[in-house]
């Protein structure tokens, strides 16, 4: 496929398209480009707010439509259906999840939340095809893309650059990645956030979570109130790039001078609330380091696991998303590329201070001090059945197990990421309906997306060594 290009001078070609420069939750751009038929036109974002809500609308008639076909036929059958065996189907997650990504913005998001593999209470038929969501998304078609430069840079915008490609090389949840080469030379990743985003955030939540609750895909008994504001706030911090500059910007100075990372300029000049412009960074993602050599895997998810430890106990600034496209590596002096800081959350001391005590407990083997530091988090309650805390003190133990271990543990020998998801499930189908204060939801997401990365890499880390350092 030929990507459309505005050119400046037909002789300043840009560079090979770097993968550095994918979306976070769109791992593979040119995947998600083939499967939606690289339509070349595009597909304009929904921003007027009738409209957003015409397509929620739309996806509630479709689900009740499936319901009375599929009841149809499983009486024809001689089988009686309940209620919830007709709303939780693959069709209707299909068809969900295809609303969700024509929509884009704070529904695809949080459809994407749902989605996580370490997300304790939306069941699997309906998990496994909104997991499509992180890796695809419909893109602006070019006049809307133009429209929402125009808006912000002014309409000679294209005076400023050398070369545009009007294709994205990545479209996601909340925006899209463009290359582009400046008239002074700098080559650019620039985020350009969808039309209407911002404004959208809170209906389209609310409109999301009352089709998840008509449809029973969380148990009655959960109270995801709380979660809901938590990702009101959150998305609207992730849709100002101008907050996210300055969240880049702190990373830079907390990790300057670092053996291990390198973290993109923002380039201000460029950086709008609706736009982020950010050095061009090429490097090969995460996933694909399958074949280094054991030494350098090993260094890689050490070095990430460090660095998540330091974010929670040093720096109180966490980078919440663990999605292997946030991180990279230069090929030429092996620094690990940090990318997107849209999820940088703040980190309250006394929450700092929960962990520490946890930690502690799980090195120890103590159960009772672990017990006492979630009761203080608000991780479980005095009025926990004795039944479920069992449970979650199996899942406790299967978490901590590598903190626990001398040495370096062997992610690749592990079935640690099966056992623990087997627990979840096991939590989600036996009544337990107290999900974790959402600044501690975040945190566990990233823990848990770190050990996926080593069990990606195979690699060997020693989590005791690196915890100790922060507890003993």
């Amino acid at each position: 496929m030929q990507r459309r290009k505005i050119r400046r001078r037909p002789d300043a070609p840009l560079p090979t398209v770097p993968m550095a420069m994918k979306k976070p939750d769109d791992p593979s751009p040119e995947r998600g480009q083939a499967e939606r038929g690289q339509d070349q036109r595009g597909l304009a974002v929904p921003s007027a707010r009738m409209a957003r809500l015409a397509r929620f609308g739309g996806l509630g008639a479709g689900i009740v439509g499936n319901m009375v076909a599929e009841g149809a036929q499983r009486l024809a059958r001689g089988q009686r259906p309940s209620l919830q065996d007709l709303l939780l189907t693959p069709s209707n997650a299909a068809m969900a999840a295809d609303q969700l990504s024509r929509l884009r913005g704070a529904a695809m998001k949080l459809g994407q939340l749902l989605s996580m593999d370490d997300g304790d209470f939306v069941p699997p038929e309906f998990a496994e095809p909104l997991s499509r969501l992180r890796s695809s998304a419909h893109e602006m078609p070019p006049r809307q893309l133009r429209g929402v430069l125009a808006r912000d840079w002014g309409r000679d915008w294209l005076s400023r650059f050398e070369q545009f490609d009007v294709r994205p090389i990545a479209a996601a949840s909340i925006g899209q990645v463009h290359r582009a080469v400046t008239r002074d030379g700098r080559k650019l990743a620039l985020k350009v956030q969808y039309p209407g985003v911002r404004e959208s955030i809170d209906s389209d939540i609310d409109n999301l979570a009352s089709i998840i609750r008509i449809a029973g895909v969380l148990p009655k008994e959960v109270n995801i109130a709380p979660l809901l504001e938590e990702a009101k706030k959150q998305l609207g911090e992730e849709a100002d790039y101008e907050r996210e500059s300055a969240r880049v910007k702190r990373f830079q100075a907390l990790l300057k001078g670092s053996e291990d990372f390198v973290v993109p300029d923002v380039h201000d000049d460029f950086t709008t609330r609706n736009i982020l412009a950010m050095s061009y960074a090429p490097g090969a993602p995460i996933d694909a380091l399958t074949a280094l050599p054991q030494a350098e895997r090993d260094r890689i998810a050490t070095a990430l696991i460090d660095l998540a430890l330091r974010e929670l106990f040093e720096f109180r600034l966490m980078q919440t998303d663990p999605n292997f496209a946030n991180f990279f590596r230069d090929e030429d002096t092996g620094k690990i590329i940090l990318l997107d800081f849209g999820a940088a959350r703040d980190i309250e001391p006394a929450l700092a201070e929960g962990y520490q005590a946890l930690l502690a407990a799980a090195i120890r083997g103590d159960w009772a001090d672990a017990h006492a530091a979630a009761l203080r988090m608000g991780l479980i309650d005095d009025d926990t059945p004795a039944r479920l805390e069992t449970l979650l003190r199996e899942t406790y133990d299967i978490a901590m197990e590598p903190m626990r271990h001398k040495g370096p543990y062997d992610f690749s020998a592990s079935d640690l990421a099966a056992r623990l998801r087997d627990n979840v499930v096991a939590l989600r189908t036996s009544g337990f309906s107290q999900p974790p204060p959402p600044a501690a939801m975040f945190i566990h997401r990233k823990l848990g997306g770190l050990y996926l990365i080593a069990t990606k890499l195979a690699a060997r880390v020693d989590i005791n060594g690196l915890v100790t350092r922060w507890t003993a």
